[in-house]
């Protein structure tokens, strides 16, 4: 009696070759974006000296659970204020999660105005985070201003 070996279907060796290659695609992509410099723009000496005139407050922070009972989304809003005598035209900030280390778990860069905010002028803004580390200690997390650009 012959040995019978099962035979691989078509479908599958499709089916197989496609996963590999897949797999090897998204693989590469990724450490490809994962290690590429991102294009930061870097606060101006005239920006950092009226950074001090760009007040956050009434901050708060607030998760909103999905319906598995963990955290799907994190929101954290507040309010903005102009207190110098110049007119700006975008605030971006850095969010820093960190963990029970205090060691940055992740970092993202919000824009928080986008449509201008004169002198004396006061706006909320509204953040959301979907994608924050499990390992993210649940504090609030660290407000910088990354980038401002005046008005013309």
């Amino acid at each position: 009696m012959a040995n019978k070996q099962p035979v691989l279907s078509n479908a599958i060796i499709i089916t197989i070759v496609v996963a590999v290659v897949t797999a090897t695609g998204g693989f590469w992509y990724y450490q490809r974006t994962a290690h590429a410099a991102p294009s930061v723009v870097v606060l101006t000496p005239e920006a950092k000296a009226y950074v001090h005139s760009l007040k956050i407050s009434d901050s708060d922070m607030k998760a909103h659970e999905s319906y598995a009972g963990v955290i799907g989304v994190v929101e954290i809003t507040g309010k903005i204020k102009n207190d110098g005598d110049r007119p700006v035209s975008l605030v971006e900030i850095y969010c820093n999660f960190y963990d029970g280390y205090r060691q940055l778990v992740l970092r993202q860069r919000v824009p928080i105005v986008k449509n201008g905010l004169k002198p004396g002028e006061e706006k909320p803004f509204r953040m959301a985070f979907d994608t924050i580390p499990e390992s993210w200690n649940q504090a609030m997390p660290g407000l910088v201003i990354a980038q401002m650009q005046f008005a013309n």
